[in-house]
């Protein structure tokens, strides 16, 4: 699909405007709140989403956006015709509020049920992230191939956890153990969207997570995608940002990951 050039270039000043502001307002008062237990929202968050809907509504009236913390249309759900941006206005928000800087900005753009642009920025790193669907991705103008490590032993694998880690303990530490029983290591970086670009980049061989949101993956996942790997849900489904589940690599990994996360599937429905 031929994309209108226009809509890529509203992401990236999107992403960058983003990044500005949330550089601007750290270290000051953020005013932390919490969306549940350790689910937390900065004013930061909210003000990066305003401009994003913004920005969208006046470029593109007739276009629905799904972003993570201002509500949401009901027909941006499961949209399957038409544009629906998909926007995390901070991918990392506990970092940030912490003063961690591993948090970006991530956006998608997809046209009748199909992400066809991606677009993460860390503007902390000021490293742009883009992916086109047929046009491969680029890191600040410079394309991106995913790593070539093919055994899993010499393999540095992420994850992240889910907002209900505290009652599901024994299943998500539980998998990341199987992990690293297998792999060189584990890392746990805490931005879905930046582990996603991390794997296009080379950087990371492998990424799993579940009860994600479509916000957390649609832009990275094209990344990856677009940089050579492979992308599918935790069962080996085709992957659906809104299934909330992916696994991410090189490609050369992926069914040796599969197997991990099917063997550790099999144990914990033994023990049931």
């Amino acid at each position: 699909m031929s994309v209108d050039p226009t809509l890529l270039q509203t992401a990236i000043e999107l992403a960058l405007r983003a990044g500005e502001v949330q550089l601007a307002r750290r270290g000051g008062d953020l005013g932390v709140g919490k969306k549940g237990a350790i689910d937390l929202v900065t004013q930061v968050d909210l003000e990066v989403e305003r401009l994003g809907r913004a920005l969208i509504a006046d470029r593109f009236p007739s276009h629905v956006v799904l972003a993570e913390e201002l509500p949401n249309a009901p027909e941006t759900e499961r949209p399957s015709s038409g544009y629906c941006w998909i926007f995390d206005p901070i991918d990392g928000t506990v970092n940030y509020a912490h003063g961690l800087p591993i948090f970006c900005c991530s956006l998608a753009l997809e046209i009748d049920g199909r992400v066809e642009i991606g677009v993460v920025y860390d503007p902390s790193r000021e490293e742009l992230f883009v992916g086109e669907r047929g046009a491969g991705a680029r890191l600040n103008g410079s394309p991106l191939v995913v790593s070539s490590t093919s055994a899993i032993l010499d393999a540095l694998l992420c994850t992240g956890f889910p907002y209900d880690v505290h009652t599901s303990v024994d299943e998500v530490v539980g998998l990341f153990a199987a992990f690293i029983g297998k792999a060189q290591a584990v890392r746990r970086l805490g931005s879905a969207a930046l582990d996603l670009c991390y794997v296009a980049a080379g950087r990371l061989d492998g990424f799993w997570e579940q009860r994600l949101k479509p916000w957390d993956t649609a832009a990275g996942a094209l990344m990856v995608e677009e940089a050579g790997g492979r992308v599918t849900g935790m069962r080996g489904e085709p992957f659906l940002p809104r299934d909330g589940h992916v696994l991410a690599t090189n490609g050369r990994l992926h069914d040796q990951m599969q197997s991990v996360i099917d063997e550790f599937s099999r144990s914990r429905n033994r023990t049931v």
